[in-house]
């Protein structure tokens, strides 16, 4: 089963920057793309950004230019750097990641979630 620990998140000011941070650890054969999604109160959950391991990377619209996703290279961790922040950035920020278990079945999971907020 595959874990994820996230970190980071808090409070900033309106413009400012925060980070967060997303390992996986148990058992897995692959993790084929890791992300970060966010779920607004009141909202449905939506894509933040997205790497696969091959490094190709997704931006929501609403981020581009502002937030930086990367990962390491053994890919059990990603990183979101979030830069410029707007109040309508706040909310719980959800780690995600997809891949397959050492049966080969495929596996999509989520993290605890770690809220973000941004005061105008």
């Amino acid at each position: 089963q595959v874990h994820l620990a996230e970190s980071g998140g808090g409070l900033v000011q309106a413009g400012g920057s925060l980070s967060v941070s997303c390992t996986a650890s148990g058992s897995f054969y692959t993790i084929n793309g890791m992300g970060w999604y966010r779920q607004a109160l009141g909202k449905e959950r939506e894509l933040v950004a997205r790497v696969t391991s091959g490094g190709s990377t997704e931006y929501a619209d609403s981020v581009k230019g502002r937030f930086t996703i990367s990962r390491d290279s053994a890919m059990n961790t990603v990183y979101l750097q979030m830069n410029s922040l707007k109040p309508e950035d706040t909310a719980v920020y959800y780690c995600n990641a997809v891949g397959y278990n050492p049966d080969f079945k495929s596996f999509f999971t989520w993290g605890q979630g770690t809220q973000v907020t941004v005061s105008s």
